[in-house]
């Protein structure tokens, strides 16, 4: 069969892709969150407690719904990417890349030889459907979506090379860890690192590479939708959950009357 990743179909064609993390770390709530009508989900192996099984349980969970799973891995590690490429990540999200050199290498890590340094061990593996998927060595690099974060000012610095790279399908722009980066840690929104987001935005769009972004706040995610963004996360499952259990909490608790105080010798 002819290689097939509707993610990076969708990218290519630059129609607009909308996220949700997954933090959670549970393919229950991963599959339940593939039944809401994201276009993709973040399965995060970098700041969410996930290994290589558990991202696998994910991935299968995921597996017979629409949306589309990517897979954060915790870093750029050959190793680590032939075992996630070998359970079926097809969109790989690469954390803290600042140099086209770093990003050839991840390119390589994602492709067979001769094109690139991918260990062959597809027979026994999900991504080949243990074999049954029988040319799957002569699409595999095609069907690879490799997308690399630029969350620093280094890696913003060095922007039009990275982009450059051939391989690299997109660059996802970190807030959190570029806005420390430049001084200004735990606040994304600062005026200084969101001139720097659009700007880095326009250059990667510019480039003919997919630009995207994670971001909770629904009115910066439209205005990098209308930059050209076209894979914007719009907000993380365990906050969504946590947010919503304090304000459940919170309802009930300002509300419900303080027992009254025990009588003396009292039996219970």
């Amino acid at each position: 069969m002819p290689a097939h990743n509707a993610f990076k179909f969708a990218l290519q064609e630059g129609r607009p892709q909308i996220g949700l993390w997954l933090s959670m770390a549970a393919p229950y709530l991963a599959e339940v969150a593939a039944t809401t009508g994201f276009d993709w989900l973040l399965i995060d192996g970098e700041h969410a407690p996930n290994d290589v099984r558990s991202t696998l349980q994910a991935l299968q969970a995921i597996a017979p719904h629409p949306s589309q799973p990517v897979v954060r891995a915790v870093a750029g590690d050959v190793a680590l990417i032939k075992q996630l490429l070998d359970i079926g990540a097809k969109n790989l999200l690469v954390p803290m890349v600042d140099t086209a050199d770093q990003a050839r290498a991840l390119v390589a890590a994602t492709r067979y030889p001769p094109a690139g340094i991918r260990g062959v061990g597809s027979a026994v593996g999900r991504a080949s459907m243990w074999s049954s998927r029988t040319d799957y060595l002569n699409i595999a690099d095609d069907e690879i979506c490799l997308l690399v974060q630029a969350e620093t000012v280094t890696a913003l610095n060095n922007l039009d090379a990275i982009c450059a790279v051939d391989g690299v399908n997109g660059v996802f722009i970190g807030p959190a860890d570029l806005a420390a980066s430049m001084g200004h840690r735990g606040n994304p929104g600062h005026p200084d690192v969101q001139a720097a987001i659009e700007q880095a935005m326009r250059t990667i769009v510019a480039s003919g590479k997919a630009a995207g972004t994670l971001t909770s706040d629904a009115k910066l995610a439209r205005r990098y939708l209308e930059l050209g963004c076209t894979f914007v996360a719009t907000g993380v499952d365990v906050l969504l959950f946590a947010n919503a259990a304090r304000r459940l909490a919170a309802d009930f608790i300002s509300t419900v009357p303080a027992p009254a105080p025990a009588r003396p010798g009292a039996a219970y």
